[in-house]
């Protein structure tokens, strides 16, 4: 299997959780880490299957369902996950539709450029009060502090956070100077 970082998600899921089936991976990867890693889990379905295959997860059923299918991460995959987990991180550029857009603003209209930028705004300030909200909940949560995981949440939610509060102030920066520009064209 190609060196898919999908499969170290899955894997890292599945080690987090315990039995989980394709369903409830993708519903917890949509909740949880998709604001700051967007997967496409429209191949999650082939990527178990292969790493079943390679003897990284091992099949089994529900008690309470026999149809449905669940996922338990096997002794040599949580080394595949553990041997990952201490590798250097790849550099990934940001790919941001946005800064895509911006770079040929010329080709559009200036309000239309304003317009674009407010709504993103918008949906960043929701994404913040959202992470906000997040980070308050495990702050505050006893049960949440107990776990082995909860500090590397924290930090994952301060990151999401701050990069957010960036992204906020370069937004009004930006507003601000193309309102500026408007008025001299």
């Amino acid at each position: 299997m190609k060196n898919s970082k999908t499969k170290y998600a899955v894997l890292g899921v599945i080690s987090l959780l315990g039995p989980m089936s394709g369903y409830d991976i993708k519903k917890f990867c949509d909740k949880s880490i998709s604001f700051f890693w967007n997967e496409n889990f429209g191949h999650l379905y082939p990527v178990l299957a292969q790493l079943e295959s390679d003897g990284l997860i091992l099949r089994s059923h529900s008690e309470e369902d026999t149809r449905k299918k669940l996922y338990i991460i096997t002794d040599e995959g949580r080394k595949e996950l553990k041997s990952w987990l201490i590798e250097p991180v790849e550099y990934q550029p940001e790919r941001s539709e946005l800064l895509l857009k911006l770079s040929f603003g010329n080709e559009m209209q200036l309000k239309d450029t304003i317009c674009m930028l407010v709504a993103a705004k918008a949906r960043n300030q929701l994404k913040y009060d959202q992470l906000n909200s997040i980070y308050e909940y495990y702050l505050n949560n006893d049960d949440a502090k107990k776990k082995p995981q909860y500090p590397y949440w924290l930090i994952t939610l301060r990151y999401g956070i701050t990069s957010l509060e960036a992204s906020l102030k370069w937004f009004n920066e930006a507003l601000e100077f193309l309102n500026k520009y408007e008025g001299r064209i």
